[in-house]
């Protein structure tokens, strides 16, 4: 079982990997750095310059590759063929799926790391499942769950086309994250239950409290995903930071006065446990994470969203809902 909760672990710092690299992306606009998926402009590793994307005469073209026409239109290449001296549309056809017609070699190459990222963090989970088959006979649950972990990389990967597909639609971005949550949680839960090991407290009282806990988290990342969508919008709108939460919306002011919901609840379950003599290394974890939430928070909002702080807010708000799920399962899972 020791290898099946290495490759866990390894599975799970790989899952946290893609959730940085895909703020990163979300933060530098490169969402749409490549147009199709799961290539990058039809190929497997992303040209690095624009005119590798313009027509070329005496060429072969693979099928699906694409190249930018006029700089307004994307064209795909409708079969394997060689290029004539002049461009034939009858060999192409016109990508319809969005509208977005850009490339920056920027946004291009972290988009595709952000999706390389993931294709490795797949088959690491892959890899979770083969090894947990060993322990079919001995514990089913272990190869379900992994099972469950396997098809969802793949779900979300599909939500990843669906996100590029429509050019970024807010609520589809909002659903991708949220089913990165559910992969965190279930591989928490395996390397948990593989350990083996009875940490299992009866304590009903800080069990339900642990629950409404993540519940609280959980509405705070969605409204979290609202304010960023309102900021992309105001970015769109104007360079000027300053300007961005002038006027901002209910999103915002919910997003920020429920924070301290979710830190009043957490200070208590840490009070709770120092008065019950409870081990102390998760929940004190959690309260840190949580006033480095806060802090962000305000240096964004009054220093003018410095670099790297709107995705570090994102990443510490997953690794906050990763302590909570995972200190939840010592009052929750008792082994048999």
């Amino acid at each position: 079982m020791n290898n099946f909760i290495k490759i866990s672990k390894i599975s799970l710092v790989l899952v946290y990997l893609v959730i940085l690299a895909g703020s990163l992306v979300r933060m530098t606009g490169s969402g749409m750095g490549c147009p199709d998926w799961p290539k990058c402009f039809g190929y497997y590793i992303p040209p690095s310059e624009e005119s590798e994307l313009l027509f070329k005469a005496n060429h072969d073209y693979k099928t699906n590759q694409m190249i930018i026409l006029n700089s307004e239109k994307l064209y795909t290449a409708k079969v394997d063929f060689r290029s004539s001296e002049k461009i034939n549309l009858n060999d192409w056809d016109l990508y319809e799926k969005h509208n977005y017609v850009t490339y920056d070699p920027v946004h291009t190459w972290i988009e595709f790391i952000n999706r390389l990222i993931g294709a490795v963090a797949g088959v690491f989970t892959l890899l979770m499942l083969l090894l947990s088959l060993k322990y079919w006979k001995e514990n089913k649950n272990i190869t379900l769950i992994t099972l469950l972990v396997v098809l969802g990389m793949g779900f979300q990967a599909w939500l990843g086309k669906l996100v590029v597909d429509s050019n970024l639609a807010p609520y589809k971005i909002t659903v991708h994250m949220l089913m990165a949550l559910v992969i965190v949680a279930l591989i928490i839960y395996l390397i948990y239950y593989s350990r083996k090991k009875d940490d299992y407290i009866n304590d009903r009282k800080i069990k339900y409290l642990i629950i409404i806990s993540i519940i609280l988290s959980l509405i705070q990342v969605i409204t979290g995903t609202q304010v960023r969508e309102f900021i992309d919008i105001q970015y769109e709108l104007s360079l000027n930071k300053e300007l961005w939460l002038k006027s901002p919306d209910l999103y915002f002011y919910f997003h920020r006065t429920f924070s301290l919901s979710v830190f009043f609840i957490n200070v208590y379950l840490f009070y709770y446990a120092f008065k019950k003599s409870y081990n102390l290394k998760t929940i004190s974890l959690i309260c840190f994470v949580i006033l480095l939430e806060i802090l962000l928070g305000i240096i964004m909002y009054y220093g003018d969203f410095p670099i790297f702080s709107q995705p570090l807010h994102l990443f510490l708000a997953t690794i906050l809902f990763g302590c909570q799920f995972y200190w939840s399962l010592f009052f929750i899972i008792k082994h048999k």
